[in-house]
């Protein structure tokens, strides 16, 4: 069984572990917690994971979020994955920091790279991690909110979080959607 587990964010040393780019985060997380490196491919950067007989290819999309489609069908047609088999991590600015919420199917959301992987897909009936950024922010600032820096309090809950974020990962690769939703949504 082969997976896709696509973390969303923007390439290039200002956009590096700002808010919107916690897709990559927790993707990173999840290949030094096992041993893996990226390498640069085609659309992005990309590291095959193998976890009880299953094989994870985890993409950071180089396409920045709002072409983030091109690179999820290209990888997903490369790797030949079908849709029930992707996973894409993403930040949410309706969930507190730290909270995750595994889900089946949905709308974007306002998020632009799910509203791009939707309309490449031709579909919104695919599983997303969303990990929550909270949404401390004066009226009007919601963009530099999400290109901004978490703060102290947060930096200091990343470790533990983004470790759960990569268990969730885990979990919907072993047990499936529906067992790792009953886990997850609720920590």
């Amino acid at each position: 069984m082969k997976y896709l587990i696509a973390g969303l964010g923007n390439i290039g040393e200002e956009y590096r572990e700002t808010r919107h780019n916690i897709g990559f985060m927790v993707l990173d997380a999840l290949a030094k917690a096992s041993n893996i490196v990226f390498s640069d491919k085609r659309y992005g950067a990309v590291a095959n994971m193998s976890l009880k007989g299953r094989q994870l290819v985890l993409l950071k999309p180089s396409t920045y979020m709002n072409l983030s489609g091109n690179a999820v069908r290209y990888w997903m047609q490369q790797e030949k994955i079908p849709l029930e088999n992707l996973l894409v991590v993403v930040d949410d600015l309706a969930l507190p920091f730290g909270a995750l919420r595994l889900k089946g199917k949905g709308s974007d959301a306002g998020h632009n790279g799910l509203k791009h992987i939707a309309a490449t897909l031709g579909t919104q009936n695919y599983a997303r991690l969303r990990f929550g950024i909270g949404n401390d922010f004066p009226k009007g600032c919601q963009i530099d909110y999400v290109l901004g820096h978490f703060g102290e309090n947060e930096l200091k809950l990343m470790p533990e979080r983004l470790e759960t974020a990569g268990e969730a990962v885990k979990a919907f690769c072993l047990a499936g959607l529906s067992n790792a939703m009953n886990q997850f949504n609720n920590k």
